[in-house]
Formats: structure tokens, sequence, C-alpha cells
């Protein structure tokens, strides 16, 4: 498997060279230790990618070439998670495992129980996040992190939705017993880790939210997201 990078620029001419620099760039020479003749797969977080050839390399840049290009469609699933703020490093594993788990948008609210706080640092701080681990899974589309939403505004986006999903441990349906065969827009909502207030429940339900149990063992808020994503990949057939 390929190496994978991101640039803002991407090369898309076979057998055309380019100039590799930046952040990106160093770390390949520094830590993975890239030489001539490797190749590496880069791509524009857009769903844009080419795979190219490593021609020379100096100590902050290097000269690849061309070998193939082409585009990845987004899937016939869009797939969004509102993540509830948590405290400490949650919140960026939160973001770790949404990516991993397949998440196009992932929208950051404050919940009544919420520990954390959101600032500007902290959300380019997960977006950094969110590239690092699109890098990890080897995707060609980084996931849009956008917040901090309230319940209020939560709620208000659930019409434009095929299919929302209310995560709640004291809920009386399974979630495969709610997810719709067909849906096309889904969002599935996390509370933190103190759990969701029964006024934010109502709220979202009134607006159109299914409310599930996701299973037996009571997930952390960090975690819930990635189960629910894996059971959506496969109950959708995005898997």
């Amino acid at each position: 498997m390929l190496s994978l990078f991101f640039v803002a620029d991407l090369p898309t001419i076979v057998g055309s060279t380019y100039q590799f620099g930046g952040d990106e760039a160093a770390h390949a020479i520094r830590v993975l230790r890239t030489q001539v003749g490797d190749s590496l797969a880069l791509s524009s977080g857009q769903g844009g990618w080419s795979v190219v050839k490593v021609l020379t390399v100096g100590k902050k840049d290097m000269t690849v070439q061309v070998l193939s290009t082409g585009f990845e469609d987004k899937l016939c699933v869009e797939l969004h998670v509102a993540q509830a703020l948590t405290k400490g490093d949650r919140i960026k594993e939160s973001i770790e495992l949404n990516t991993a788990g397949g998440a196009d948008v992932i929208l950051l609210w404050a919940a009544a129980r919420s520990i954390g706080k959101g600032s500007p640092d902290l959300m380019q701080k997960l977006a950094t996040t969110a590239r690092e681990a699109s890098k990890q899974t080897r995707r060609n589309r980084i996931p849009f992190v956008m917040g901090v939403l309230d319940a209020a505004k939560i709620a208000a986006e659930i019409p434009n939705y095929d299919l929302v999903i209310v995560l709640h441990e004291g809920a009386q349906r399974k979630f495969t017993e709610v997810i719709k065969p067909g849906s096309q827009k889904v969002l599935v909502i996390i509370g933190p880790e103190g759990g969701l207030t029964d006024e934010e429940v109502a709220l979202f339900t009134k607006a159109g939210a299914q409310v599930a149990l996701l299973g037996r063992p009571i997930f952390r808020s960090a975690h819930a997201g990635m189960a629910a994503l894996s059971g959506l990949n496969a109950a959708l057939r995005i898997w």
C-alpha cells in the first residue's frame, strides 16, 4: 500500500514532473525515509489522486514524476456524524475514529452535558486531525469538520436528511430496526459522556429523528460514531 500525502496543486498529467515540498514532503523524507525510485500517492483531499515515482530527493523536497492519475467519486450514501464535544483528547479521538469509519461530514455540537469547550484553535486542530486520519486510512476525501453548533441548530438540519438516528441508551428500538434501506443522506447524533437530556431527545425526535440503542455495551461518546458508521456501512451495503 502506497503512503498517501495531500497537496494543494495535485499534478494530473501523466509523465509530467512535480516539485513535492512542504511539511508533507518533509515527513516523507525524514520519517518515512523515502528514496529515489519509491512510489507515493498524492491526493487533493477532494477525490483527485495521482501515483508518482520519486526522481530526486533533497533535504526538504523532492522531484516526482506522475505515473497515473484519476478521480475517486463520492459514494452513493453520504454519512454525517453530529458529535457532542467531549473532554480532553477524547474529541480528537472521535474525529480519528469517525474519519476511519467513513464520515463525510463531522458536526461538532455543544450538548447540555458537554464538558469540552469549542474554540477556533480547537476547530483548526481537529481539521488537521481529520486530515492526518485520512492519510492513515488512505482516504482521498478528507471529511469536513464544522461547528460548534447547539442542539437547536442540529435539530434544524434534521429535515435535510433521509435518515437521522439519535443514539440513546434508553431507547426501545435497536439500531438496525430504524435503518431505512435506500437512504442516501444519513446523520447520526451522538451525545456527550454524560448522555443526552430528555429535552434534547425530545427536540431531535420532534424534528424527525429516530432514537435507537446501539447495543448492550454502552460505548464511550468518542467511540460510538465508529460503531454506528460500521453498522450503517454494512446495512446500507456500502461495504
